[in-house]
């Protein structure tokens, strides 16, 4: 009871301390907003309540605590998907665990995100009143960060990750003004056009605790991703896409004596607090038979862009494939593909 006393506390602290930040926020006033889209299909597949799955590389992109849930040497994932408006993403992410796990779990991460094929233009004195630029780079982005986690305890682990964030928009031609004066002392203007990179990066960091309450599968996450600085290309300043999560999950299985000795059917909730949307709930749900065919469900509520999610995963020697499914409110649906190897 004491160390759950001392969790509530921790618990309280971490919400207290992102609650004052989100609350001097307003909405859709972040940035580089690649980092909050999921890309891990067995996370997506489960509606995103992964803050309390441990055991995985995954656990890089949503609770860093959650490495110290892994008991084997290496976890390596890769993920691939291809987003609204024919944006790709790849990612992936390796985990280690030396000596049995005696000084924590390290791992890798990293997301790279391609925006497409675009057309630069700038004015010209034609009939259309525009002319094409060749040869500009296209925007991308990317993230790459070095995460650690362990358990404290048999109950209690902590995890935390630091990582760089980079998005390139391209090129573009901006005009400057200048004020002079003249030979006669009159104040004159003039406008020159100068070409600027729109190149900004920043570091980012994600902390994250569990806890396992000891009845039975119960356990408690919570998790900060992408605290940062402010950074601007321009005259505006904006943040990463700052977000509060605080989870539970329970292998149902495990009231019912006699049923889980081949099956599991977790189910996890996380309560998520993003600065750049209003509050909303993730429900997900993941059943296994024989340790072999996962299949997965989820919903997200009072999200502006998709609720329901689906997928399903193999996994055998080691080797895990999954796949998982979004519908999207007002785009074409989404597919994610992830491939994994432990050993």
């Amino acid at each position: 009871m004491k160390r759950l006393g001392r969790y509530v506390v921790v618990l309280l602290l971490q919400g207290l301390l992102v609650s004052a930040l989100l609350s001097q926020a307003k909405l859709a006033q972040t940035g580089f907003n690649f980092l909050s889209v999921g890309t891990d299909a067995r996370a997506t597949g489960m509606g995103e309540a992964f803050t309390t799955i441990e055991g995985s590389s995954t656990s890089l992109f949503y609770n860093p605590a959650g490495l110290a849930g892994f008991n084997s040497f290496i976890d390596l994932s890769m993920n691939q998907m291809k987003w609204i408006a024919d944006i790709k993403y790849l990612s992936g992410a390796v985990i280690v665990s030396p000596l049995e796990g005696q000084y924590g779990t390290f791992g890798i991460s990293f997301v790279n995100i391609g925006y497409g094929d675009f057309k630069f233009t700038r004015v010209a004195a034609n009939e259309q009143g525009y002319e094409d630029i060749e040869g500009w780079p296209m925007p991308t982005a990317y993230a790459i960060g070095l995460g650690y986690g362990k358990a404290l305890s048999n109950q209690f682990s902590v995890g935390g990750q630091v990582k760089y964030a980079h998005q390139t928009l391209g090129k573009s031609t901006v005009p400057v003004y200048r004020t002079y004066t003249d030979a006669s002392g009159k104040v004159r203007q003039d406008t020159t056009y100068d070409v600027r990179d729109y190149a900004v990066g920043a570091l980012a960091f994600d902390f994250g605790t569990l806890y396992k309450t000891g009845l039975k599968s119960l356990a408690f996450g919570v998790a900060i991703n992408n605290f940062s600085r402010e950074i601007k290309y321009e005259r505006e300043s904006f943040q990463l896409p700052l977000s509060f999560r605080i989870g539970v999950s329970m292998n149902v299985f495990d009231l019912l004596p006699g049923v889980g000795e081949n099956h599991t059917l977790f189910v996890s909730v996380d309560a998520a607090h993003p600065r750049s949307y209003p509050e909303y709930l993730n429900i997900g749900g993941e059943y296994v038979f024989s340790n072999t065919v996962a299949l997965r469900v989820g919903y997200i509520s009072n999200h502006p862009d998709y609720s329901l999610t689906a997928g399903l995963g193999v996994q055998k020697f080691g080797v895990a494939i999954d796949y998982s499914f979004m519908p999207h409110k007002v785009f074409d649906s989404i597919q994610r593909l992830s491939v994994k190897f432990a050993m």
